[in-house]
């Protein structure tokens, strides 16, 4: 019953608004007036001789007091792997912690890092999330332990949307179980 109601009042509003009774007006003035030309600048042209043209690859692998690079450094910073289901460091991963918090001591001093949580393709989004968050934090907390300070470090979790591999082997699946580090200007 109150289908045909509300059908029916839809309805009647459409008849009683009907189509707009007024007509569209054209502008039918027409202009007879040119725009005037515009000057145009001459271009200079500029030719770079064969040698100018290399990048200089030295110029971007460091700067002139001898420090490297930001994506040098990251380069030597190490991929942190878990286990399955877990987020507490083995102690070979303990090691490559220990090396990354003395880089981040002496060569990347001056940048802060970014913690990468990362997980494979098992669980929910939000368990595989919560996982990513938690084993960030675990690094952290491992680099605040070797001196660096919380200030400088930032972490986010991808969980299980930036894969490394795809293949569904358990090789595969423990590439994508870790914490990259990324340097923050």
């Amino acid at each position: 019953m109150k289908s045909i109601v509300l059908s029916s009042v839809v309805v009647a509003l459409l008849v009683f608004s009907g189509c707009s009774s007024k007509k569209p007006t054209v502008d039918t003035k027409v202009t007879t007036e040119t725009p005037a030309p515009q000057e145009v600048e001459v271009v200079e042209v500029e030719t770079v001789s064969p040698e100018d043209s290399m990048v200089d690859s030295s110029s971007n692998a460091s700067d002139t007091s001898g420090q490297m690079s930001m994506s040098d450094i990251e380069s030597k910073l190490p991929t942190i792997y878990f286990a399955f289901d877990k987020y507490n460091l083995n102690p070979d991963m303990q090691v490559k912690v220990s090396k990354a918090a003395q880089l981040g001591k002496t060569t990347a001093s001056e940048y802060n890092v970014k913690l990468e949580g990362n997980c494979d393709e098992w669980g929910s989004d939000e368990y595989n999330f919560a996982l990513g968050l938690e084993r960030a934090q675990t690094v952290k907390k491992a680099l605040v332990a070797e001196g660096i300070d919380a200030n400088r470090i930032s972490m986010v979790s991808y969980g299980k949307s930036n894969p490394v591999c795809t293949a569904q082997t358990k090789a595969c699946y423990a590439k994508n179980r870790r914490v990259n580090f990324k340097l923050l200007p």
